[in-house]
């Protein structure tokens, strides 16, 4: 700012004989009313171009600044203060130019008289002050006449703005049950007045809504609660109306006002309370571990954390059958199965079940206890179950040389029900399939059906099934593994074909081969292997076996002197033998391959030298043999043919067709009489026909197919069980590849005299049916009844067709 006080600035003026007039407007508020300034003092400074006069008049205010105030509401340009330089002599010789902020735009001069006016509306919360500069120009040649001068325009402030809260509406919380004074939230309001002048940026705060629960601090605005024990539950959401007024609150202030939205957030002063005090449940027995039986709640009217539940079973007989978890989303407690039901058991059971805070606040201790207890009755229902297996696995280990039919482990199975109904056992084939076992549909008695071999499958693992008679559906399972202990059913030998060679010049005593030997068997004391030459060559002259004692044995030479042309190949036969109980043993051949050796014992040739014949076969020659083998193929071929036609089959007449099941005979049986052709015993009793009539057979003829109870196992045919017969059998015929898909067929080449209806063979009947009398049917009985009333004598004239 430039002052009277500056000399650099005066000193400036009175080198460029400038007087600079400032109309100053005291009286600020009629010249805004008015529109034209009132002239309260004139100060003209005369600076002339004398360098040796130096007179400075004394000035009261800064004189390059001009004021003028805002919001000016006149029609007329508001006028602001005038320039005028001294060597203006009023003849408008002088321009004055006006430039820099605003100029020509908010503000204008006259260029004649230098009057500056505003001709926009100030605002000065827009732009507290501009910025000009004024230049003096001579008008006819545009010479500047003054140095380019500097100024500002201050524009003063009216309370035009109202105070507003910029960060309105607010959102505050506060605990309920807060003491009285507890600060909530500070609201701030804002004045765009200029705070510097006067009293129009200075704010009061008042509450216009939400007492008494609130109160404001009218000159920082922080609100307080004003009212004691404000309950949550009673009233949660206040919404608060705070105002604040300009001028210190005085009347003709402007004011404005906030909203302030307060919720008394939740704490623990509420205890659970269970609604109902006994609880009624029921559940299946056969419910699944942790499965839902029901649901209890204790309400709490907290919210959130301080509504957050723990429950427990604290007493009952269910404690130890029962379980209680706490649903964290709907804070109830789910009951749930802990071990199995059982209605035969126990049918019905009784919790006492607490609910309690998990988060409780000291301060609000006295109004508790904050726990709840309830009483859960459930009711077990009864269902159909399935059977039960006791015990629910089976081990069973058996010999792998058990006979068809022995019973290896009797299985177990009864309904749980109270009904106790009556149990089917089967096996499911699905785990058996090679059909090793089977088991009795009613005594649950597991036999074996089909040799076992521990070599091929030495564990079994199967499932058997146990179905209720009087509800297929309920079908239990029980798994039953079978592990099959080795008994020495095998006999060692040879891993592979063993061939050796032996030098024509061998020597007594010379190694030629080392042989080792493989058994199936798993023996628990491990496999011993003796070895020694077979009985038919004890006294072998050539060769011999010695022992090594570790499984192997040696093959050494017992003379010298092996000769090709006498003989190039030896067999040698090994007797090898297990330490099994019994002790079993294989004879294995060795053979031994005479060879031509050079002297250090490298095998030159070993085979031997061919005779030549003296003339050697043409190509011709060679064509003739093959053909003569052609020849004689051919020959044998069509001599196979003609003998395959000649057995032709026997084909019925289209005229002898009656389209009937026909069985021909070509020879007539004895009847009942006929004992040689089937043993009728052999069904009756097993035992007999094996000890009795197996070894009797017919002495005119041989049966096409004989009876399967003759090849019935000793050992099974005296089984004091049917099932192990029966088994038995299935066997033999699954195992014989031509047998008929039946138990036992006879064909009977003649007819006996034994038979009540005689000879029922066509072979001696007569030419026609005229010539037949079937009247004697009516002698045989009510069984031929209807063959009577078919075939017998008609009463009355023969009909005519």
């Amino acid at each position: 700012m430039w002052t009277s006080g500056r000399m650099s600035n005066a000193k400036r003026w009175l080198g460029l004989g400038m007087s600079l007039y400032f109309w100053g407007l005291m009286d600020l508020s009629t010249a805004a009313l008015s529109g034209t300034p009132t002239l309260q003092s004139q100060l003209e400074v005369h600076l002339t171009d004398k360098p040796q006069s130096h007179h400075r008049t004394k000035r009261s205010w800064v004189w390059n600044q001009f004021f003028v105030l805002e919001e000016y509401t006149g029609t007329d340009p508001l006028y602001v203060g005038k320039l005028h330089s001294d060597m203006d002599k009023g003849d408008g010789s002088i321009k004055y130019i006006l430039s820099g902020e605003g100029a020509g735009v908010v503000f204008t001069i006259d260029d004649t008289t230098g009057d500056i006016h505003a001709i926009q509306r100030l605002d000065r919360e827009e732009r507290a002050q501009y910025t000009l500069r004024a230049q003096a120009l001579d008008r006819r040649t545009g010479r500047p006449m003054e140095p380019e001068s500097e100024f500002i325009i201050k524009i003063q402030d009216i309370n035009d703005n109202e105070p507003k809260f910029l960060d309105g509406p607010y959102v505050a919380a506060v605990p309920e049950m807060s003491p009285v004074g507890t600060s909530v939230i500070q609201v701030t309001a804002t004045d765009a007045d200029d705070p510097t002048y006067g009293n129009s940026a200075r704010v009061v705060y008042s509450i216009l809504q939400g007492q008494p629960y609130f109160s404001v601090d009218s000159k920082t605005g922080i609100i307080r609660t004003a009212l004691m024990n404000m309950d949550r539950e009673a009233k949660e959401y206040y919404e608060v109306i705070i105002q604040a007024k300009d001028m210190g609150g005085q009347l003709g202030g402007l004011a404005g006002t906030t909203t302030v939205n307060i919720t008394l957030s939740d704490v623990n002063d509420n205890p659970p309370r269970f609604p109902q005090k006994h609880y009624q449940m029921s559940v299946l027995e056969s419910a699944p571990i942790s499965s839902t039986v029901g649901r209890v709640f204790a309400k709490d009217l907290d919210e959130g954390i301080n509504a957050e539940m723990k429950y427990t079973i604290i007493d009952g007989d269910g404690a130890d059958t029962f379980d209680i978890n706490t649903d964290p989303n709907f804070q109830v407690g789910i009951i749930t199965v802990k071990k199995p039901l059982s209605f035969e058991s126990k049918k019905s059971y009784t919790l006492k079940v607490e609910g309690a805070n998990s988060h409780l606040e000291m301060r609000f201790l006295n109004l508790g206890p904050f726990h709840d207890t309830t009483t859960v009755h459930i009711s077990v229902e009864d269902v159909d179950e399935p059977p039960v297996f006791e015990p629910g696995f089976y081990f069973v280990e058996v010999p792998e040389d058990v006979t068809i039919g022995t019973t290896i482990q009797i299985i177990s199975a009864k309904d749980p029900d109270v009904t106790n109904n009556s149990i089917r056992y089967s096996i499911d084939r699905s785990s058996d399939p090679g059909r090793f076992f089977y088991v009795d549909i009613t005594t649950g008695a597991l036999m074996t059906a089909r040799p076992l071999d521990r070599e091929e499958f030495s564990w079994h693992n199967i499932t058997v099934l146990a179905m209720e008679m009087n509800n297929p559906s309920q079908v239990g399972s029980v798994a039953v593994t079978i592990k099959v202990l080795d008994v020495n059913d095998n006999a060692p030998e040879f891993p592979r074909f063993y061939e050796a060679f032996v030098c024509e010049n061998a020597k007594a005593g010379q190694l030629i081969q080392t042989v080792s030997a493989v058994d199936q068997d798993d023996p628990h004391d491990g496999q011993r292997f003796y070895y020694s030459l077979a009985p038919e060559a004890t006294n072998n002259p050539n060769f011999t076996v010695r022992d090594n004692q570790d499984n192997t044995a040696r093959i050494l030479t017992r003379r010298s002197g092996f000769r090709q042309q006498e003989q190039s190949v030896f067999y040698l036969p090994i007797l090898i033998a297990d330490n099994g109980q019994p002790a079993l043993s294989s004879t294995a051949t060795l053979t031994v391959q005479v060879c031509s050796c050079d002297d250090d014992g490298h095998i030159m040739s070993c085979s031997p030298e061919a005779y030549m014949l003296p003339v050697s076969l043409s190509r011709g020659a060679l064509i003739a043999i093959l053909a003569c083998i052609f020849v004689l193929l051919v020959l044998v071929l069509l001599i196979l043919s003609l003998r395959r036609h000649r057995k032709q089959p026997y084909i019925i007449d289209d005229e002898e067709n009656i389209h009937e099941n026909i069985v021909r005979y070509d020879d007539e049986g004895g009847g009942e009489e006929d004992t040689e052709a089937f043993d009728i015993a052999a069904m009756w009793n097993p035992r007999e026909a094996q000890t009795g009539t197996a070894t009797k057979t017919r002495q005119d003829m041989l049966p096409e197919i004989e009876s399967l109870s003759r090849y019935v196992p000793q050992t099974c045919a005296v089984s004091s069980t049917v099932h192990s017969y029966v088994l038995a059998k299935l066997y033999e015929a699954d195992m014989d590849l031509w047998a008929p898909p039946f138990d036992s067929l006879q064909t009977y080449m003649f007819e006996g005299d034994g038979s009540v209806a005689g000879s029922l063979s066509s072979l001696q009947s007569a030419t026609s049916d005229s010539e037949q009398s079937f009247d004697f049917l009516t002698d045989w009985g009510p069984r031929f009844r209807k063959l009577a009333e078919l075939y017998g004598a008609a009463e009355g004239p023969a009909p005519l067709w």
